[in-house]
């Protein structure tokens, strides 16, 4: 192999200054040129009145590659939190992957380590970004874009006291020197921590600029070169959600998952400040997880127009489940209440539970859900779901997909219709649970006795001889009694629980909350 001059001096630099070089410089021929970068943006539509939880979008967008920078934001050698820098380390290998590919398409890869820019002060890299051109930019490019509570509302995690979740906590001080090794710093890369890279961006004609590093709540939001600054620069903007990790410690509020508290930062993100996408987008796969976060990956698929549930189903979530699941919604859209956006994301998850009302899927969307129930996985359903995905009638309009036998194939009951009040009627109606299956985890801290129930009782009758009934109902003197609450093994060999319950009013009851958590565990194999 020959080795030009510019080659030796770059590799005798990188020996002496300690960090990796990657394979070389992007080629930017002319087929990677005419290439576009195709990234699946998960967004959120801010709700109003009392629809209270943000929509999840989900679209595509077709960047070319030569338009887009990587911006990788503080992943620092050594934080002054161990456990930070455990993340750090074990996230590192996959993001350099993704640089590497991303690289070989022409993409500019711009390397944020603030505060060891002497580290790299000699360096083609250090000098490239230095070159760049100041230019006059809408808002100044501080050092620090603190939030602003009338734009984005408080963050959603307390992390008043750093966000170190090690213990004891260390005394917090600067403990980095330099980018993680890890991640290779090749030829054609810039290295800056200022308002350089956003320079350097105009002079290459640079628009799109994906976000990558940490920590979400802290830096990825207020460096100059990252989200808050770059969107105000009026930059097109996405956060690579899944190589990301937050400055959260659970012993604060909201009192969730590390992980959970992650996520809720980046909800925060898809509200106020721009769409995330994940690695898979380069490259293919599963997204990234931390090998420590154990959480089921739960999807809440919600659309219906009678019993609020795209309220209450997320403030249940926030409650109760931030310690034990992964959530992620899947809601109807606001301008066609049959198409769900984002039911692909149903392809990640672990449990699903259906809150939904007689919407028309799309034949792929549909399908979606019915290949997550033939593969064994379980699906917890509430109220309506037994009347998920069909018309009264039976039809079907052109384009969209129907499954009117959901009740019996994966809830194995026979839903007919529902009792309607009558005058003095609303008083009448009790649910107690089955005593002969009193010991089921469903049915812990369930206590014995009638209690009045919120919701009208369904005929369902009758069930699946597999399904076992944990809580019945009445309505007066009518019979049959109905069953409320059951268990039901499918023939796939997934578990299904279905509750007829789920209106407003039982939300707001203990018994509910109680029933439809265990319920979630039970589904999940969680133990307590």
């Amino acid at each position: 192999m020959r080795w030009s001059h510019w080659s030796l001096l770059l590799l005798v630099a990188g020996l002496c200054t300690g960090f990796a070089l990657a394979e070389g410089p992007a080629k930017k021929d002319a087929s990677t040129q005419s290439k576009t970068l195709s990234l699946v943006a998960r967004s959120r539509v801010k709700g109003d009145g009392d629809k209270k939880h943000d929509a999840v979008r989900v679209q595509t967008l077709n960047w070319k590659p030569e338009q887009t920078a990587i911006v990788v934001c503080d992943m620092w050698d050594k934080h002054w939190c161990p456990t930070a820098t455990e993340r750090v380390g074990e996230m590192a290998p996959r993001m350099n992957e993704v640089l590497k590919s991303a690289r070989k398409q022409g993409v500019l890869i711009i390397h944020c380590p603030s505060d060891t820019l002497e580290f790299y002060k000699d360096t083609p890299q250090r000098k490239l970004a230095q070159q760049a051109p100041k230019v006059d930019t809408k808002i100044p490019l501080e050092r620090w874009c603190r939030i602003d509570l009338t734009k984005e509302g408080a963050l959603p995690i307390d992390d008043s006291d750093g966000g170190c979740d090690c213990d004891p906590q260390p005394k917090s001080n600067r403990a980095w020197s330099r980018q993680i090794a890890t991640l290779e710093i090749a030829d054609g890369d810039a290295i800056t921590d200022s308002a350089e890279a956003f320079y350097l961006m105009r002079q290459r004609g640079i628009i799109n600029v994906i976000v990558m590093g940490v920590h979400t709540n802290m830096c990825v939001l207020g460096r100059p070169f990252s989200i808050r600054q770059m969107v105000n620069q009026g930059q097109n903007v996405v956060l690579m959600r899944d190589m990301t990790d937050t400055m959260y410690n659970p012993a604060k509020a909201p009192f969730v998952s590390h992980f959970t508290g992650t996520d809720y930062i980046v909800e925060h993100i898809e509200a106020n400040w721009c769409p995330t996408i994940t690695s898979s987008d380069f490259l293919g796969g599963a997204p990234f997880r931390f090998s420590q976060d154990k959480r089921p990956r739960l999807a809440l698929i919600i659309g219906e127009d009678e019993y609020r549930t795209e309220k209450s189903l997320p403030e249940f979530a926030r409650q109760h489940l931030g310690k034990d699941f992964q959530v992620t919604y899947i809601l109807d859209n606001p301008s066609d209440k049959h198409d769900f956006p984002a039911m692909s994301e149903l392809a990640q998850a672990d449990i699903a539970l259906l809150s939904v009302r007689r919407r028309l899927l799309t034949t792929q969307q549909l399908k979606n859900f019915r290949d997550f129930v033939a593969a064994g996985k379980p699906v917890i359903g509430i109220r309506t779901a037994s009347h998920a995905f069909s018309n009264r009638d039976d039809s079907v309009p052109a384009g969209r997909d129907a499954w009117p036998k959901i009740d019996l194939e994966v809830f194995g009951c026979d839903y007919t219709n529902h009792h309607h009040n009558a005058a003095g009627e609303s008083d009448s109606q009790f649910i107690r649970r089955e005593e002969s299956a009193a010991s089921h985890p469903i049915l812990a801290g369930i206590p014995a006795g009638e209690t009045k129930m919120g919701s009208t009782l369904y005929q369902v009758l009758p069930l699946n001889p597999k399904a076992q009934v944990l809580m019945l109902g009445r309505w007066g003197d009518k019979q049959p009694h109905q069953p409320v609450a059951w268990t039901y093994i499918r023939p796939d060999g997934g578990r299904s629980f279905y509750v007829t319950l789920g209106g407003v009013d039982d939300f707001k009851t203990e018994t509910f909350q109680k029933l439809l958590k265990n319920a979630l565990l039970w589904a999940a194999d969680i133990k307590r």
